[in-house]
């Protein structure tokens, strides 16, 4: 059966994927789309676009301009963005203290949460020194192979870390392989018992990385600190016995900022 010709009742998990999808299509450059518009950026037929749109205009996620024959984001919109502005004031509060963590250890300070099937930093402090890792805010990473997607896959109920980890081995990239897997359930066992997770030279040979979770009272979100260099200067060493604990009291000061 060609996709126009399906049922209006599509699975409930694809056309929250769609219409999440036709949602990301709206941006500050284009602020008002037709369905024709929306249906060459997303790739599905017209008809899917124009039984989307309704519904979605309906649960106000859409405005429709019934003159223009174009949608705008609706009031509703607002409340997906609650949980964004939340990881905002997590990172404006974390900021000076990983720039000071930053300037004591000169290695990059990080702050990251989820984004699909990647790592999205938040926030990235480093040194003036050359010999550190420079990273900014909107970099991707990977989850298994990082300490920070590590440390995000630890603090989440294993029901959602069972599911993300699933769809990781799925459509992730890079491919997942066994060895991804064990290291995983180390550093699982590792943040179990110590508190953090690490990456020594799994994400990039030649990069050592630590992370942690912030938690705080009503925050829905998991958020992640990670200290990182490279591995010539943050030798395994260093980074157990020194920067390690330092990491773990920015962790803290920043939880109690947020409460």
């Amino acid at each position: 059966m060609a996709e126009q010709d399906a049922p209006i009742a599509v699975s409930g998990v694809a056309a929250l994927a769609r219409g999440l999808e036709i949602l990301r299509c709206f941006s500050a450059r284009e602020p008002s789309l037709s369905n024709g518009e929306l249906a060459a950026y997303t790739g599905l037929p017209k008809s899917t676009i124009s039984r989307l749109t309704k519904t979605l205009v309906e649960l106000g996620y859409l405005r429709h301009d019934a003159k223009n024959r174009e949608y705008s984001v609706g009031p509703s919109v607002l409340a997906l963005g609650y949980s964004a502005l939340a990881n905002l004031r997590v990172a404006e509060i974390a900021r000076p203290h990983m720039q000071a963590l930053a300037d004591a250890t000169g290695a990059l300070i990080s702050l990251a949460t989820r984004d699909r099937l990647s790592m999205l930093y938040l926030e990235a402090c480093c040194s003036d020194t050359t010999m550190t890792l420079r990273m900014g805010r909107g970099v991707r990473m990977p989850i298994l192979s990082t300490s920070i997607g590590r440390a995000f896959l630890a603090a989440l109920p294993v029901n959602e870390r069972e599911y993300l980890v699933a769809a990781l081995k799925q459509k992730g990239e890079p491919a997942v392989e066994p060895a991804d897997l064990q290291a995983l359930n180390r550093e699982l066992n590792r943040y179990q018992r110590d508190g953090y997770c690490v990456s020594l030279g799994e994400w990039n040979a030649d990069v050592n990385a630590a992370a942690t979770p912030i938690s705080w009272q009503g925050g829905s979100d998991v958020v992640v600190a990670s200290i990182s260099g490279p591995s010539f200067l943050i030798t395994e060493e260093l980074l157990r016995d020194r920067l390690i604990p330092r990491l773990m009291d920015l962790a803290g000061h920043i939880s109690r900022q947020l409460e």
